[in-house]
C-alpha cells in the first residue's frame, strides 16, 4: 500500500545548530523509513523553538495539525525524523489522538514504521521519548547555568544585565 507522507521536524537555534543541516538529517532519517512505501510530499519544519513549546504554539506544527482536518491535504501519513525533537513531556499523548481522529498514520523511525494506536509498547516508547526529551532539556539548562556561574566566579566574566560600574 503506497502512501504519501508529510514530514515534521524541529530545530532549536539555542544550541547553535544550523537549521538547514538539522532539517536535512531529520528528513534523510524520515525518508530512510518511508522511501519504499511512498514519497514525502509536504514538509513542516519549525525553526528556533524550544521542544517545550506546545504543538499548537509552534507555527509549523500548528499548520500540520490544521492540515490533518483537510480531506484534500495531499498526504495520508506523517513521518517524524526524530521524536526527541518533536515531542516533549506528555505532548505525544496530547497530539496523537488528533492524528487518530483524522485517520492519519504517524511514522517514527524508533518504532520501525507507523505507530499502532492499540499497542501499549508503542505508547510506552513514545512516552519514554517525551520524558527523555524533557530530561535532556533540563540537563542542558543546568549545564549552561553551571558554566555561566563558573565563568563569572573563576574568570571574572560579566554575563549580562547592567554593568556593575561604580
Amino acid at each position: 500500500m503506497a502512501s504519501r507522507f508529510a514530514f515534521y521536524g524541529r530545530v532549536s537555534t539555542e544550541d547553535n545548530q544550523d537549521p538547514e543541516a538539522s532539517r536535512n538529517w531529520q528528513l534523510d532519517r524520515a525518508r530512510a523509513l518511508t522511501d519504499q512505501i511512498g514519497p514525502v510530499v509536504a514538509e513542516f519544519f519549525d525553526i528556533g523553538l524550544s521542544r517545550s513549546v506546545p504543538w499548537k504554539r509552534r507555527p509549523e506544527a500548528h499548520r500540520l495539525l490544521a492540515a490533518l482536518a483537510d480531506p484534500g491535504r495531499g498526504f495520508d501519513a506523517v513521518v517524524i525524523g526524530e521524536p526527541h525533537r518533536a515531542f516533549y513531556g506528555n505532548q505525544f499523548g496530547l497530539t496523537f489522538p488528533v492524528f487518530q481522529h483524522y485517520h492519519v498514520a504517524l511514522w517514527v523511525p524508533e518504532v520501525g514504521g507507523a505507530i499502532d494506536p492499540d499497542s501499549e509498547a508503542h505508547d510506552l516508547i513514545m512516552s519514554v521519548f517525551g520524558g527523555m526529551s524533557k530530561g535532556e532539556r533540563t540537563r542542558i539548562k543546568i549545564r549552561v547555568r553551571s558554566a555561566m556561574k563558573a565563568q563569572a566566579e573563576v574568570e571574572g566574566r560579566f554575563l549580562g544585565g547592567r554593568p556593575p560600574y561604580g
